[in-house]
């Protein structure tokens, strides 16, 4: 991911921090000066924190305890200019295993659409199903830009995908 981002950029926000995996090796990558995690659930930021403290980087990641919707619309909060947004949303459960093509639209509870709605003033990563719409993807491009997306695959199996998305306005 950090070869994908422009390295003027060195905060990232991770704004469904759950257990803090990602910001934990973010915070671990060395590439950002600054992690920030929003969490609205106080008993799961409550295991990140302590999985950081395991990790040896609960001095490096900022919690945030708010609706990550909330934190990011909030004026001064996140410097655009400096920031980009990873975001690995919650599917909507073990339902999405059996779509063949995962509808980013009906995404539970919140969709694509919604979340890039809500990051659009920096670029965003997107952690999604192995099996989601890519049409849906390219459509969150600005317009005349693309959508970088990346398989990750384990012993020759697709798991996930991210989408690298451009920011749609300046900053």
């Amino acid at each position: 991911m950090a070869a994908s981002i422009d390295p003027s950029k060195t905060t990232i926000v991770d704004i469904f921090a759950g257990a803090g995996g990602n910001s934990i090796a973010f915070a671990r990558s060395g590439r950002w000066e600054k992690v920030i995690s929003i969490e609205k659930d106080p008993s799961v930021i409550a295991c990140a924190k302590n999985n950081a403290a395991i990790y040896g980087v609960a001095d490096k990641i900022t919690w945030i305890n708010d609706d990550c919707f909330d934190f990011v619309s909030k004026d001064g909060n996140i410097d655009f200019n400096t920031s980009t947004i990873f975001a690995s949303p919650p599917w909507g459960g073990p339902g999405y295993r059996g779509d063949e093509i995962f509808n980013l639209d009906t995404m539970q509870p919140y969709s694509a659409k919604q979340i890039h709605e809500m990051c659009k003033s920096t670029e965003c990563a997107l952690f999604l199903p192995r099996t989601s719409d890519l049409r849906q993807i390219a459509k969150l491009a600005p317009e005349g830009d693309k959508v970088e997306v990346v398989q990750y695959c384990m012993e020759g199996a697709s798991k996930a995908l991210v989408a690298y998305i451009p920011a749609t306005q300046s900053s």
